[in-house]
């Protein structure tokens, strides 16, 4: 048989759907939004590196350094802070491929003893987290999610509490994750 342009056209049915990672990842979205904040000189958000302590390295010259050991200096605080309107922010963001919940044990303690202290330092700080199946992301502000922490047994916070709770971050073009446009609601009805 001869096929448009000699190659045979698969039914869509043949073909095997991968629904993870569609579009960007969470990680990507947040440092472009970012970027574009500097370049429009709005805010200075930043990711915080993780803090390493390099032990062991072959140099067969300079240009192909190669670490062979390193450590984790100290536990990471959280993901991204700076500075929005004379304020402080700080937030952790986190993926989840849960439909249902996010799953709290992807907080470490001294993550969430990190948000309390920024709390309670009068800083901006919130949690952006992506639910990855519904393709949906929410920021949580601190308050909200420390009062979730100490009125609940649960080990993980379901979608709705993010839904009354929490702000639905839309998508766009530019900036991809419009977050800032949340904080300046909440700024505002201060």
């Amino acid at each position: 048989m001869k096929y448009p342009n000699g190659v045979k056209q698969q039914k869509t049915s043949d073909l095997h759907i991968q629904y993870g990672n569609r579009g960007m990842n969470l990680e990507k979205d947040l440092n472009d939004s970012n970027n574009y904040y500097i370049d429009m000189e709005k805010a200075f958000i930043y990711k915080k590196p993780t803090p390493i302590q390099i032990t062991k390295v072959d140099y067969p010259s300079r240009s192909a350094a190669v670490i062979r050991e390193a450590y984790f200096k100290e536990p990471s605080t959280t993901d991204y802070n700076g500075i929005y309107r004379g304020n402080y922010i700080d937030f952790e963001a986190k993926e989840t491929n849960n439909k249902t919940s996010f799953p709290l044990n992807n907080i470490n303690a001294h993550q969430i003893k990190h948000i309390e202290n920024v709390y309670k330092a009068n800083g901006i700080c919130f949690l952006i987290v992506r639910f990855n199946f519904l393709n949906e992301t929410y920021l949580l502000m601190a308050k909200d999610f420390l009062d979730f922490i100490k009125g609940n047994s649960r080990k993980s916070i379901p979608i709705s509490y993010f839904k009354e709770y929490g702000h639905k971050i839309e998508e766009k073009y530019i900036p991809r994750l419009d977050y800032l446009k949340i904080i300046d609601k909440i700024l505002d009805n201060k």
